[in-house]
């Protein structure tokens, strides 16, 4: 009866040593490819980084004059209600012979057709990144920048208009985008 009993506890320990090592490889498989979905989540963000930036300076290349830019260029953005990281790119080119410094502010301009709760200074605070300065652009040089929108899951569905005013150093104007965000 002993060598019964010693028999059914060596089986008992393979099974156990069996099921550690399919653990392990479970676990380190596991690891591997989280390491990948990761890595290609990253890829895919620097491919729109670039993506957007190459649109840029088609949209610069197609006119010399042109001083501002703004993606997508049909200027009216469709944003989703709760969205926190959607919004809009703008360029702005130095066509001075100098190196100059900017500002520029987003601003609300238009919220009627939005419920009374939501002002041109609520709407300008859903903004993240609409103001700055941009300091000593070389001549001929761009400058690129994500401006995005928080929106709770609670803001109302409206249509509201933005400006986007970039002046340089002294206070002169040097350009402006009207544009448009619907929340849907």
């Amino acid at each position: 009866m002993k060598i019964n009993s010693k028999h059914g506890a060596m089986e008992m320990s393979m099974g156990t040593m069996v099921t550690i090592v399919l653990l392990m490889v479970v676990l380190v498989l596991g690891i591997y490819f989280i390491q990948k979905i990761f890595s290609a989540s990253t890829n895919a963000i620097d491919t729109i980084d670039t993506q957007v930036q190459s649109e840029m300076q088609k949209l610069f290349s197609s006119d010399d004059a042109k001083r501002v830019v703004m993606f997508p260029t049909s200027q009216r953005l469709k944003i989703k209600q709760g969205a926190i990281d959607e919004g809009f790119a703008f360029s702005l080119k130095n066509l001075g012979s100098e190196t100059t410094s900017f500002t520029f502010d987003v601003t609300a301009t238009d919220t009627s057709h939005c419920p009374e709760s939501i002002t041109t200074d609520v709407a300008t605070n859903y903004l993240l990144g609409g103001s700055g300065s941009i300091n000593n652009l070389p001549s001929g040089d761009t400058f690129n920048r994500l401006v995005t929108f928080i929106f709770s899951e609670t803001t109302p569905l409206c249509t509201m208009g933005y400006e986007l005013d970039i002046r340089k150093e002294g206070g002169n104007s040097y350009g402006n985008i009207n544009f448009f965000v619907t929340i849907k």
